[in-house]
């Protein structure tokens, strides 16, 4: 398994968790995310980007890490052509760091990542280090979250058929309409295993222990 950090410009807090998520890892830069390298305590092996969010101090703090310039003029995001690359490195997992709580419009772009990626077999999650996000087609087993963590799920599509087990209220072949709250917030109570006839969905987490 080759697994691979993608730094994105979104929301990161350094916890615990997240660093032992790290470990291990490759890990690639898309512009802005590289201000989170510090804090994580990790060298990039790329940064990737146009560099349009990437201010003049960052930029001059990390001379020593290989750059993939690309236009402004371009027709995808940093962060998906950081994910290109590491797949072309051979990623088998992926870690999308810094996701969420930046714009919104690439913070739902980065959930419809993971959505494709989980399509394509890849193995993929999204994590500010508060939050966690897995995309759901088909099935998906959750065991290293604390009991009592927060659990939601966010349906992207329609749900048929969805069976959720290890927590508070679990569901049983459960039709889950796009735009329902009937999934978010659930509690863990043990090991969570959800299953899906068809759709598909984020499964955001919210561990305990956040230190």
């Amino acid at each position: 398994m080759s697994k691979f950090a993608i730094l994105l410009g979104g929301t990161v807090v350094p916890t615990t968790r997240l660093r032992m998520q790290l470990l291990g890892a490759r890990v690639i830069a898309a512009d802005s995310g590289m201000a989170h390298a510090e804090a994580l305590k990790v060298v990039p092996e790329l940064w990737v980007g146009d560099f349009d969010s990437s201010n003049a101090a960052l930029q001059a703090a990390y001379p020593q890490v290989p750059r993939q310039t690309h236009s402004v003029d371009k027709d995808a995001t940093d962060g998906e052509l950081a994910i290109a690359e590491a797949m072309r490195r051979g990623a088998t997992n992926l870690i999308l760091v810094g996701g969420s709580g930046g714009q919104l419009d690439h913070t739902l772009a980065h959930a419809g990542f993971l959505v494709a990626l989980e399509r394509r077999g890849m193995a993929a999650f999204m994590t500010s280090g508060q939050e966690e996000a897995y995309p759901l087609v088909e099935e998906l087993s959750i065991d290293d979250v604390r009991i009592g963590s927060r659990i939601s799920i966010v349906p992207m599509s329609d749900l048929k058929a969805l069976t959720i087990t290890g927590v508070k209220w679990p569901l049983t072949k459960r039709d889950v309409p796009i735009g329902s709250a009937l999934t978010l917030s659930n509690v863990v109570e043990g090991p969570v295993n959800i299953d899906l006839r068809f759709g598909a969905a984020l499964v955001l987490i919210y561990p305990t222990t956040l230190d």
